[in-house]
């Protein structure tokens, strides 16, 4: 009886809808340390969607760093760029190793914007810690050196200050408006200038 009811318990967890394989991954205990990293790459909506299908990684939050106002908005942040904070399992995938999935998503000759999106609050950037910082000049360095960029690498690497998260709205965006996602990314013509920038 003890063994039935057990199995029932597990049939019911095993088809809710928490217990999906995405779930499971975001739910599941860390194999290393959970550590963070923040990126700029032009609109958030694509770098969220981006980062967050990075095997290891656990949350990607759209929000804002770089200027230096204080509770910015999407109608008000002078300064700052448009970044992603990335939470990740350092067991599963190395702080390198994030800077190497990074590079190819953004278009780093571009230092006055990305796609379709101009202005500096689009630029791209490596937001780093004292403890980064190193690790992430050498990938630069590493990026220049391959030649597999079309032209000159600009994106900066720049000290970490506050990060402020983005409005709710703006959060998962390509999750919970898939259509309008697709739609705006494709008009925007990221995905073509990526193919431009980087030799494959």
């Amino acid at each position: 009886m003890i063994r039935a009811i057990a199995a029932a318990l597990l049939f019911l967890v095993a088809c809710s809808p928490e217990s999906s394989t995405a779930q499971q991954r975001q739910t599941a205990p860390a194999r290393g340390a959970v550590e963070e990293a923040v990126f700029g790459g032009g609109c958030f909506w694509c770098m969220q969607h981006d980062m967050g299908a990075v095997p290891g990684v656990i949350e990607v939050m759209s929000g804002y760093t770089g200027g230096r106002n204080r509770n910015p908005s999407y109608e008000n942040h002078p300064g700052h760029y448009e970044a992603v904070r990335v939470r990740y399992d350092s067991g599963v995938i190395t702080y390198r190793q994030l800077l190497e999935r990074y590079w190819p998503l953004v278009d780093p000759t571009d230092d006055a914007g990305q796609f379709c999106d101009r202005g500096s609050s689009y630029r791209t950037a490596i937001f780093v810690t004292p403890q980064q910082r190193a690790e992430a000049e050498a990938s630069k360095r590493e990026i220049i050196a391959s030649g597999r960029v079309n032209g000159q690498v600009l994106t900066p690497v720049l000290t970490l200050r506050q990060f402020w998260p983005a409005e709710d709205y703006h959060r998962d965006y390509a999750r919970r408006n898939p259509a309008r996602y697709a739609a705006y990314r494709a008009a925007c013509g990221r995905d073509r200038v990526l193919r431009e920038v980087w030799r494959r």
